[in-house]
């Protein structure tokens, strides 16, 4: 990876969650240039480029004095593949933001080799879904063998984007969780139950549905059984087609949305528990893998190969580095029996 080339590319600039990870790249002084098929919708004063996904030649050249390429167009099932493979030839850097499961694994399969020959960093899911909970239980286990691992994750509201939509309707592809030690398919209908949240979201009635996390923290992390949980009430709203996108209320463009992601580990020694909060799961997955880009841009980072996020940072220098301006966290470090 060549860190004197400096700039980030954001491939899906003018989307919804593209829109918030400009912006912070902006805020914290890192050079962007925002690149897609079409980017007239772009702001202005952010430096852009054409370069269609089908277009391998104007890909590269594209990336090609970009240190790092941060990659927000989904559905990633069809984006992460060509824009990796760009990113790869010019030897830059690659995070994404998925949700999508097969998208996350594909990555870590099929190109942990080439990213490891090119002497770059492939980083897919480091956004809320996939990358929060997969730094939580690093902070939380380290290399702890863990029996039970459960992610619990509550919305007060689901506002879908476009995109969360578009991609719904594409990724049909069976979900998986972790069964003594092997990824197997969810058992359909998932299991549901009652989980406990601090206020404001208190108890909730919980789906099993696991998305990235599950790729993530398996990928590194010594666990024996994982599984994943959404409320029910966020799911009947971005289920249901009458659901609004979400409006800004604040100065920096969040919706109303909170959040609460709880990862509760169980081993011989007892449970432990790594709990997040914040406002609005697209606008901080920006903080997130902006982060992340300038932990790859730093001369010390000489990590390669196909990463999580939690394996490829210190997770717990990483969440103070993100809180407490964009999300409050609390670790229990000690078992409780």
């Amino acid at each position: 990876m060549n860190k004197n080339k400096g700039l980030v590319a954001v491939y899906g600039a003018t989307g919804h969650t593209g829109a918030f990870v400009v912006a912070e790249l902006q805020r914290r002084g890192l050079p962007v240039v925002a690149v897609g098929r079409d980017v007239s919708r772009v702001p202005a004063g952010v430096p852009t480029r054409v370069a269609p996904l089908d277009d391998a030649a104007a890909l590269d050249a594209a990336f090609a004095d970009c240190a790092v390429v941060i990659n927000c167009a989904g559905p990633f099932l069809d984006t992460a593949s060509p824009i990796i493979e760009a990113a790869l030839r010019v030897g830059s850097a690659y995070l994404d933001v998925t949700a999508e499961q097969a998208s996350a694994l594909e990555t870590f399969e099929r190109y942990d080799a080439q990213a490891r020959a090119r002497d770059v960093a492939i980083i897919p899911a480091a956004g809320f879904y996939g990358g929060l909970a997969d730094i939580l239980a690093s902070a939380l286990v380290g290399q702890d063998v863990i029996e039970e691992m459960t992610v619990a994750i509550a919305l007060d509201h689901w506002w879908p984007t476009k995109g969360t939509r578009i991609t719904g309707e594409r990724n049909r592809v069976p979900r998986v969780v972790i069964e003594r030690g092997d990824r197997v398919p969810m058992t359909v209908p998932g299991t549901t139950m009652e989980w406990t949240f601090d206020a404001p979201h208190g108890v909730q009635a919980m789906e099993e549905m696991p998305f990235s996390e599950i790729i993530t923290i398996s990928h590194h992390l010594q666990v024996q059984n994982l599984h994943a949980y959404l409320n029910a009430s966020s799911l009947g709203e971005v289920r249901a087609s009458a659901t609004s996108q979400p409006v800004p209320v604040d100065a920096h463009g969040r919706s109303a949305q909170t959040f609460a992601v709880e990862v509760v580990a169980v081993d011989s020694a007892g449970e432990r528990r790594a709990v997040a909060r914040g406002q609005d799961i697209y606008a901080v997955t920006a903080p997130l893998v902006v982060e992340a880009a300038a932990r790859l841009l730093q001369p010390d980072f000489v990590r390669s190969g196909a990463l999580s996020l939690g394996e490829a940072f210190d997770a717990k220098q990483f969440l103070h580095a993100i809180g407490p301006e964009h999300l409050t966290f609390e670790l229990s470090h000690e078992a409780v029996h």
